[in-house]
């Protein structure tokens, strides 16, 4: 039966309408994203073949163009629409950090840094620089390194610090294995970058680390 046959409180685009998105499943919101199906599947059903094949949502979002295009139903323009909904949603998170305590508000800092390093496949370390009020000057990824490590070096990141004109940092970098727990190397360089920073009077603010589910947050361990 076409989805336009369904009662109009199932149809995942009234059902949108009217309950807002959070009310829709991974399918439901997928299929508005295809607006149609197949020969033989409307498009919820063609979403749900989907999210099986990729093994649900999140690696749907970060399939690489060409396991992608593959898929029966998709292809390089629903890949560049993709694409461009999801960094959107980055720009809208990090448009979200301009002008804002970020200590009044964690929580739109871990979105922010989620979004951008999560899905990573190689280790980067990255730095959001504050000013004096603790707005956001600018975001910058520092070094990108292998699958397991990424160089990082006190001097180069005082500089740049300086350059900016920032007062304190927020440090971050992403484990791609998914296990958001630091290592002891991870201490150890967040300490060399302290102690660094705080020759020229900034701050670091906290160290997070990003993985499956909540990051780990330095400040919030008393690392700092």
């Amino acid at each position: 039966m076409p989805i336009t046959d369904w009662p109009e409180g199932e149809r995942p685009r009234e059902k949108l309408l009217a309950r807002g998105p959070e009310a829709l499943s991974d399918a439901e919101l997928l299929a508005i994203f295809l607006r149609t199906g197949v020969p033989g599947k409307t498009a919820v059903d063609l979403a749900r073949d989907l999210l099986s094949r990729f093994g649900g949502l999140r690696p749907l979002l970060r399939a690489e163009q060409a396991e992608f295009c593959l898929a029966k139903g998709l292809g390089e323009a629903k890949f560049a629409q993709l694409q461009a909904v999801l960094e959107m949603a980055r720009r809208n998170l990090a448009q979200e950090l301009v002008q804002r305590d970020l200590l009044s508000d964690p929580q739109a800092t871990r979105r922010f840094l989620a979004a951008r390093l999560r899905d990573l496949d190689v280790e980067a370390f990255a730095a959001i620089f504050l000013d004096s009020q603790h707005r956001v000057i600018l975001f910058e990824v520092l070094a990108r390194g292998s699958i397991d490590s990424a160089s990082v070096y006190p001097r180069e990141v005082v500089k740049r610090a300086l350059a900016s004109g920032a007062a304190a940092l927020i440090f971050a970098h992403n484990h791609p294995s998914g296990n958001a727990e630091p290592s002891a190397a991870d201490r150890a360089l967040t300490e060399r970058l302290k102690q660094a920073l705080a020759t020229v009077d900034i701050r670091v603010l906290d160290h997070l680390v990003i993985g499956e589910g909540a990051p780990a947050s330095f400040a919030e361990r008393g690392w700092l």
